[in-house]
């Protein structure tokens, strides 16, 4: 097998355990290529498995899809990222992920003593927002770190 041989949409799918709509969503955004039969089917490179490995892993530590471009943006004519690309990426992310796992950290521990939504301890619970006071300060869960707060990786 070569490198270069093309596959149905259907087989990328397959093989890299992403639906097809997401290889679409992809390929629209730009983060993969595909070229196209005179059926205007769509036929990815093998190298696409490679790429979308990455992406993958990206997102399973947290990355955003904007971070996953930049870091492939990089690559020269949309190149595969090889073993170097992902340690100097993973490197530039680092700072962020440590922020990350601080922000948890934090979060599991000022939780010991909550039970769970319910809430038996909402005069100390740090998430409580009652009268929904934080709606000022814009959409989302406005009480968590702001590390904590970012898109969740939802697969695409």
């Amino acid at each position: 097998m070569d490198a270069k041989d093309l596959l149905t949409i259907g087989e990328v799918a397959h093989r890299s355990g992403f639906p097809q709509s997401a290889l679409r969503y992809y390929e629209r955004e730009g983060l993969v290529r595909a070229a196209r039969t005179s059926g205007v089917q769509r036929r990815y490179e093998r190298s696409v498995l490679r790429r979308l490995a990455f992406i993958r892993a990206a997102r399973t530590i947290g990355v955003g899809l904007e971070e996953v471009r930049a870091g492939l943006d990089q690559l020269p004519d949309g190149r595969t990222p090889n073993r170097a690309d992902w340690t100097r990426l993973s490197k530039s992310w680092r700072g962020r992920l440590d922020e990350q796992i601080d922000a948890l950290v934090a979060l599991r521990d000022g939780l010991d003593s909550c039970i769970g939504c319910g809430c038996l301890s909402l005069q100390r619970c740090q998430l409580s927002n009652p009268g929904d006071r934080m709606a000022v300060a814009g959409p989302g869960a406005r009480l968590l770190p702001s590390a904590l707060r970012r898109a969740p990786v939802d697969g695409v």
